[in-house]
């Protein structure tokens, strides 16, 4: 995209839990890089207490809410040349695809930039997700889409039975998913999950409670090259949502032969979805007592999200600037990586240290709230720290999240009631 051109960027929204603070980050680093370019800003976002809507972050701010007819309003005043959907975590996303079915884009000739629709279409619907990995011979979960209760018993038995999990589309941080194991709770949820979803369908899919969680950033330019930014591992397993969970990288436990099969799958994926930009991928791992064990692919966000947040402070790369640059149709080697200054974005980053993510959450501020750990995101912050081996960024993290635990196990002798607290996941396992 040429100088002087307006670019429209979409905020991640109000503050609530699974968004803001981490997409925050990407969005004024997004704003500075397009500046660099000699590129018009034009941002919009409803939360005023963000850096991103700073006066001196972008050259017209709009503080108001992030919804499909006042953002048609704002194109309508400032005729954007283009808007970039990925930078404002799911909110952007998801207004971004309604202004598209709208016709809005359409209608004032604004260009999608960067991620194309077909991809995001292609993410968010697990049915042409399924499809598109099947494609590629690339392992998924067993799934079935629904869009009434009466479909509820025949999906379940399809997947092979319960527990099973509920996934919903179009939602952040996890909002009307869980994993479920009788039958009322599953019609219950479901329920719940249909007036969620945007698009009024939920997926029902098969367990992978207990498997390793791994998360791989991935980035790739119009041209097609890609590299892998970091894989991350989940220290929680599967069944818990990757923002309850403490994140560790480098992994720790999964054999190389697995890191690498995966690394191979994330480049193969982002590569047949099409995505132009940084992009978040999710495994299951477990060992199933062979050479490589097995995997899955979860998910894939097509889009800058809270893990790609940490991997940028992790390794050093500016994933939401070089996907900001990526989207007005730059190549990797022909951007430079700030942090390094002598290296381009088309270098992997490569770490001979560990950095160890703990969320936070606000227990003393909602004591009534059940804080068991499950699908659904419920803290509202983290601690990061970097170290030489696991155990000392593990135990700096500990300390710098300053979580008092609810229980003095100094205390407690009672060997049958450390064991049923401990099974059920709570923040206390941290202490």
């Amino acid at each position: 995209m040429k100088k002087g051109k307006t670019v429209l960027l979409i905020g991640s929204g109000p503050i609530q839990i699974g968004q803001a603070a981490e997409f925050d980050y990407s969005g004024a680093q997004a704003c500075r890089a397009l500046a660099e370019e000699g590129i018009r800003v034009v941002l919009v976002n409803s939360n005023p207490a963000t850096i991103m809507t700073d006066p001196e972050m972008a050259d017209k701010v709009y503080i108001e809410p992030i919804t499909a007819e006042i953002i048609e309003e704002i194109i309508k005043k400032e005729r954007p040349d283009g808007v970039i959907a990925g930078l404002g975590g799911q909110t952007g996303l998801n207004v971004t695809v309604e202004l598209a079915e709208m016709g809005v884009l359409e209608k004032y000739g604004v260009e999608i930039m960067g991620t194309p629709l077909d991809t995001i279409y292609a993410t968010e619907d697990r049915d042409l997700f399924g499809a598109r990995m099947e494609k590629i011979s690339q392992p998924v979960p067993k799934s079935e889409k629904i869009s009434s209760l009466e479909e509820v018993e025949k999906a379940v038995e399809k997947v092979g039975g319960l527990p099973v999990i509920l996934r919903t589309a179009y939602t952040l941080g996890g909002s009307g998913s869980g994993v479920i194991e009788d039958m009322d709770t599953l019609i219950e949820w479901v329920h719940k999950g249909l007036q969620l979803s945007r698009n009024s369908e939920v997926q029902i899919t098969e367990s992978l409670v207990g498997w390793i969680e791994m998360e791989y950033e991935v980035m790739r330019d119009a041209s097609d090259s890609c590299i892998i930014i970091c894989n991350m591992e989940n220290i929680d397993p599967m069944g818990i949502h990757t923002g309850e969970s403490i994140v560790v990288t480098p992994s720790q436990v999964i054999p190389d032969v697995a890191h690498q099969a995966m690394r191979n799958s994330a480049l193969e994926i982002i590569r047949e979805l099409g995505v132009q930009g940084g992009c978040n991928i999710q495994f299951a791992w477990r060992d199933n007592r062979t050479e490589m064990g097995e995997y899955r692919i979860v998910e894939v966000n097509p889009r800058v999200s809270r893990s790609s947040a940490l991997a940028s402070k992790a390794t050093g790369y500016p994933i939401a600037r070089v996907t900001a640059k990526v989207a007005l149709g730059k190549c990797l080697h022909e951007i430079k990586n700030e942090i390094t200054g002598e290296t381009s974005a088309a270098f992997e980053p490569a770490i001979d240290y560990v950095v160890t993510k703990i969320p936070r959450w606000p227990k003393n501020k909602f004591p009534e709230v059940d804080f068991e750990l499950t699908t659904s995101m419920k803290s509202t912050g983290e601690t990061m720290a970097i170290g030489r081996t696991f155990e000392e960024s593990l135990m700096k993290a500990l300390r710098s999240s300053e979580y008092k635990p609810a229980v003095d196990w100094n205390t407690v002798d009672d060997e049958e009631l450390i064991k049923e607290y401990l099974e059920k996941a709570t923040p206390d396992r941290h202490a």
